[in-house]
């Protein structure tokens, strides 16, 4: 079956090398013919799972139309299929400048997002550019819910790749657009990580700012959101690690996002987050043991003599 597919997909090369081939009775290439073969061939190539050869192909046949974006983008999964991930994402982009030049921004868009998730685990940062890239094309055309989506996924790689100061601009732009389609619930919980970020960036300033500007928002005063972070603000401030820690292992921090979640239940206050112990319990570990039995013995020696 391969070897069939082979055989076919050579003869699909032979007749498009034809189409370009010129003479004495033929002054120009035929080269719409010659891309409908190599297409033709890069299918037959993919069947056989011969991946390099049927990149080859749709690169010709790119290069035959030369303006077939389509085309470099099939090659780019080509070489998604050879895991030659970086070389399938810069011919992907290729296709997608291409979609832009030719007046179809949506497809551009698409195309850079699944560059971007081809190439997530390999290379965080270059994902994150594209993710930009598709929310920046999205926005330009008013598709803001797409645009978010593309901006939530670079937001969270940011944040796991502790790029915390990029990180808290994302967030913000995030806001801004869930703010300017009235979609204030999801802005609380934006605020919430934008704290956190900056908590972990030891920004307090930054995260308190952040609380007292979302006060604009309707329904954020007064609500569950709101009342956490003030807990959890005043708790940081007062390196009362408890306190902290209650809020963070709240649900309502624990099942965001699971990289915000992350940031919740790894935050530490300042002074290196040892929990706050009675100044009892302080002063009977500096003394020792026999602290805890001193205490005892006075309160027996207080009523040695009696009530009386």
């Amino acid at each position: 079956m391969a070897a069939q597919k082979i055989n076919e997909a050579l003869e699909h090369i032979a007749k498009a090398e034809k189409y370009l081939k010129t003479g004495f009775l033929k002054w120009k290439p035929d080269y719409d013919s010659a891309a409908t073969e190599y297409g033709k061939a890069a299918v037959a190539f993919k069947n056989a799972k011969q991946f390099d050869q049927a990149r080859e192909a749709c690169l010709r046949e790119a290069e035959a139309h030369e303006n077939n974006k389509a085309a470099y983008e099939q090659a780019g999964m080509m070489l998604k299929e050879m895991q030659r991930l970086p070389e399938a994402v810069q011919l992907i982009e290729k296709a997608s400048m291409m979609y832009l030049e030719n007046g179809t921004p949506d497809t551009a868009a698409i195309a850079l997002e699944r560059a971007g998730k081809l190439i997530e685990n390999v290379s965080p940062e270059k994902a994150v550019q594209l993710y930009q890239q598709a929310a920046s094309v999205f926005e330009n055309e008013e598709r803001l819910r797409q645009a978010l989506e593309m901006l939530g996924k670079a937001s969270r790689l940011l944040v796991r790749g502790r790029r915390l100061d990029e990180a808290a601009l994302s967030l913000q732009k995030e806001k801004s657009i869930y703010k300017e389609i009235e979609n204030y619930p999801t802005c609380y919980k934006k605020t919430i990580a934008q704290v956190l970020v900056h908590l972990h960036r030891n920004d307090y300033v930054a995260a308190e700012r952040c609380v007292r500007e979302s006060y604009s928002i309707p329904g954020f005063n007064g609500s569950e959101d709101c009342a956490a972070l003030e807990q959890l603000l005043e708790g940081y401030d007062q390196q009362d690690q408890d306190q902290v820690s209650e809020v963070c292992n709240s649900p309502l921090f624990k099942y965001m996002d699971n990289d915000y979640a992350k940031l919740g239940l790894t935050l530490v206050v300042p002074g290196g987050g040892v929990k706050k112990k009675s100044p009892n319990a302080a002063q009977d570990k500096a003394r020792g043991p026999a602290a805890v039995g001193s205490h005892a013995d006075e309160e027996e020696d207080e009523y040695s003599g009696g009530l009386c």
